[in-house]
C-alpha cells in the first residue's frame, strides 16, 4: 500500500489490511494469484490523476479528507472467485477469472480484491495465472483504442495498413497481435532490440525509431488507414500526415492531458479545458480529411471474454518481461520505472517466497 504520494519509498508492505467486503450485490471477491504492473501504477504512486480519481471514489464528498489512503496499487488480476454478491449469476466460488480493476478502486497488489461482476471474465484456459495477469489492463486499453474508438474489428480490418507507435510496451505488443489477428498489415515502431519480438508477434514492417529521423523513415512508406499512438508528445505534430486523406482514416492516441488538466485546474476547469482541446483538434483534423480521437482504458468483462477467445485460439499470447514475487513489488516498480521493458512486469502473489 501507499500512505502518501511520492517516489518508490512510499510503498509499504502491510499485514493488517481489513479483509475486503462486498458492498453491492453485483460484486465478487477474488483471491489474487497474480497481478501485473502498468505505467498507470507509477503515475498513481506519484499522485497523478488524484483529483479525478478522488471525485470518482467519492463524488458527493461524503467521506472526510484523504480518504483514499492507505491505497493499494495494481490494476490486473488473475485468480479465483472466493465469494459472490447476491445478484451475481455468471460466477461462483472456485471459478478461475481475470479482470482489470479501474483506477478509482482499491488495486490488486493484495491477497484479495473486490471487483464488479461486469468487470470480471473467465480466465483463458490455456494460460497460467501469471501469464493471464499480464493481459487485462493493456488488452482492454488496446481494445478500447482499436475497436471501440477506432472502429476496427474482425470484419473490416483485413488488408488495412496499421501503424503502431510505441509497439514494444504492454499495450503495443497486444495491439500488434490484435490487428494482425484481424488481418491488417502492421507497421511497428520500437527500438532495435525489440525488432525480433515484433516479428514474432506478426508485425510486417518494423521501424527502429533510433536509426535516423523517424518521421522521414515513415514518410517513405505508403499511407496508413489507422495509427495507434502510445508515445504522444511531438509525434502528434506529424503523425497525422501519414494517414490516407478523406478515406475514414483514424489516428487514436492514448496519451491525453485529461488527468493532468484536472490535477492542475481542478475538476470543472480541467474538464472544460480537456473538452476544448479535444474538440478543437478533432475539428482541425476533420477539415484535413482525417479523424483524430482519444482513447482510455475501460473496464469490461464482455470485452475480456472476446480477448480470452482470441488467446485460447492462439491468436494472442502474453509477452512477459519478468516475474517478481509479492515481496519484490518495490523492485518490480523500479524495473518498470527504468523503462524499455519488453512486454509486462508480473507479480506472483500466491507462491510464498
Amino acid at each position: 500500500v501507499i500512505d502518501r504520494y511520492g517516489r518508490n519509498d512510499v510503498l509499504r508492505f502491510t499485514r493488517d489490511m481489513v479483509f475486503p467486503i462486498i458492498h453491492f450485490p453485483n460484486e465478487v471477491i477474488i483471491k489474487v494469484h497474480a497481478a501485473s504492473l502498468n505505467p498507470i501504477d507509477l503515475s498513481m504512486r506519484s499522485g497523478y490523476g488524484a483529483t479525478a480519481l478522488n471525485m470518482k471514489r467519492d463524488p458527493l464528498k461524503l467521506n472526510s479528507t484523504d480518504s483514499e489512503f492507505p491505497l493499494t496499487l495494481g490494476r490486473d488480476v488473475s485468480g479465483v472467485i472466493m465469494e459472490c454478491g447476491l445478484s451475481v449469476s455468471c460466477f461462483k466460488p472456485g471459478d478461475e477469472v481475470w479482470a482489470a480493476i479501474p483506477p478509482w478502486k482499491q488495486g490488486t497488489l493484495s491477497e484479495f480484491v473486490v471487483a464488479s461482476g461486469n468487470e470480471v471474465s473467465f480466465k483463458p484456459k490455456c494460460l497460467s495465472h501469471t501469464e493471464a495477469a499480464s493481459l487485462p489492463y493493456v488488452g482492454l486499453t488496446a481494445w478500447s483504442a482499436v475497436n471501440q474508438v477506432g472502429g476496427l474489428n474482425q470484419s473490416n480490418c483485413s488488408g488495412k495498413r496499421v501503424l503502431i507507435l510505441g509497439a514494444s510496451g504492454g499495450v503495443g505488443t497486444f495491439a500488434v497481435q490484435l490487428v494482425k489477428a484481424w488481418g491488417a498489415h502492421v507497421t511497428a515502431v520500437c527500438s532495435h532490440d525489440a525488432s525480433t519480438l515484433m516479428k514474432r508477434l506478426g508485425a510486417d514492417d518494423v521501424i527502429d525509431y533510433k536509426s535516423g529521423n523517424l518521421e522521414e523513415q515513415l514518410k517513405t512508406l505508403p499511407l496508413f488507414d489507422f495509427i495507434l499512438d502510445n508515445v504522444g508528445g511531438s509525434t502528434e505534430k506529424w503523425a497525422l500526415d501519414l494517414l490516407k486523406k478523406w478515406s475514414g482514416a483514424t489516428y487514436v492516441t492514448l496519451v491525453t492531458p485529461f488527468m493532468i488538466n484536472m490535477d492542475k485546474l481542478g475538476v470543472a476547469d480541467g474538464m472544460l479545458q480537456t473538452g476544448v482541446t479535444v474538440g478543437s483538434k478533432t475539428l482541425k483534423h476533420l477539415l484535413k480529411g482525417v479523424h483524430y480521437r482519444w482513447a482510455f482504458f475501460m473496464p469490461s468483462g464482455p470485452s475480456l471474454d472476446e480477448i480470452a477467445e482470441l488467446v485460447d485460439s492462439g491468436k494472442i499470447q502474453p509477452v512477459i518481461d519478468q516475474v517478481f514475487s509479492f515481496s519484490e513489488v518495490p523492485e518490480a516498480f523500479l524495473k518498470l520505472e527504468g523503462g524499455h521493458a519488453r512486454g509486462k512486469t508480473v507479480i506472483d502473489v500466491i507462491s510464498k517466497k
